[in-house]
């Protein structure tokens, strides 16, 4: 069941990014038309880029507790990373 979990805290983010992406205009204005940026955050902070996506209003930019949000998912990033890593550690030889 960890192992389950893990799996969905690594690849859900991203599956959901790539949706919004393909889905919405959302990440081009909130990335300002950039590609590599956004590809990037997919690849490495998905948590961190889903929320400043969500965060971000086009005339107003990130309001405080959007920035609240987005310190959220790099939070939600760095646990899925040090979980991974405390599961590797903790597996029986």
């Amino acid at each position: 069941m960890c192992c389950f979990v893990l799996v969905l805290g690594f690849l859900g983010p991203r599956f959901a990014f790539l949706w919004v992406w393909l889905a919405t205009a959302r990440v081009e204005i909130a990335f300002d038309g950039s590609f590599w940026l956004p590809l990037a955050g997919m690849i490495v902070l998905p948590w961190t880029s889903l929320a400043y996506v969500f965060a971000y209003a086009p005339m107003v930019g990130v309001s405080p507790l959007g920035w609240a949000i987005v310190v959220l998912g790099l939070a939600l990033d760095l646990a899925t990373y040090v979980g991974r890593t405390a599961q590797q550690r903790y597996q029986p030889a």
